[in-house]
């Protein structure tokens, strides 16, 4: 096909619909000036934004960073929040809960909630909520010590008979502490890692309070562990 029949189809498509969007903003009454309008599929424009780049190059204002982004396994690419959008669906996910043992309380773990299972080999760290209240409880079938978001008690148990609450405190007690993760695959590399951060992030809606991350795969987990 060549790049520039490649580009050409790619332009035809973006204004496949360019009247009837005309069409719907003049109903609405939005004001925009078409007849002097600018697209970002312009060549024009993509080097106006070159220039500027270039500008802000040159004086030492680019930096490399890294970014959590929505990949395309079929293209190999990564994809804009937008073209992702337009692919959102509702499924079911697997949720799954998993203790993590505290390196100085050996009998006693931190329970994380999950929709991500396979990402748990790339676990780095944990995130409470700060100023929310957690509790450290006795399972009584089990005789084991868990620690999880109060609030999430009623969700977690059929009734309150099922534990005894040990311990009440804020997320934040729990800041620093390290767990054992549950694979060892990153901690020759990471020995900063598997321990509990604090970001207001987490909520009180869903899960165990204790969020795994696994900093790849999502935008708050890797702005956590990039903080951390």
């Amino acid at each position: 096909m060549g790049i520039d029949k490649y580009n050409a189809l790619c332009r035809s498509i973006v204004m496949r619909y360019s009247g009837e969007w005309k069409d719907t903003v003049d109903r609405i009454g939005r004001w925009i000036d078409f007849e002097n309008d600018y697209k970002t599929l312009y060549p024009w424009f993509m080097e106006s934004v070159w220039w500027v780049f270039k500008q802000l190059f040159s004086k030492g204002l680019v930096y490399h960073g890294q970014k959590v982004m929505p990949f395309s396994t079929a293209c190999n690419t990564p994809l804009s929040n937008f073209e992702a959008g337009q692919d959102y669906k509702d499924v079911n996910d697997p949720a799954v809960s998993v203790s993590f043992p505290l390196r100085d309380e050996p009998d006693v773990a931190l329970v994380a909630w999950t929709t991500t299972p396979w990402t748990l080999p790339s676990n780095l760290s944990l995130c409470v909520h700060p100023d929310m209240d957690y509790v450290k409880i006795l399972q009584k079938k089990d005789e084991k010590k868990l620690i999880v978001l109060e609030a999430r008690l009623s969700e977690l148990f059929k009734n309150d008979t099922e534990y005894d609450v040990l311990e009440k405190f804020k997320g934040r007690s729990l800041e620093g502490k390290k767990y054992v993760p549950l694979f060892d695959y990153f901690v020759a590399d990471f020995p900063n890692a598997h321990k509990v951060c604090c970001d207001t992030y987490v909520t009180a809606d869903s899960g165990t309070g204790v969020v795994h991350q696994a900093p790849y795969f999502g935008a708050d987990d890797f702005r956590v562990g990039i903080e951390n």
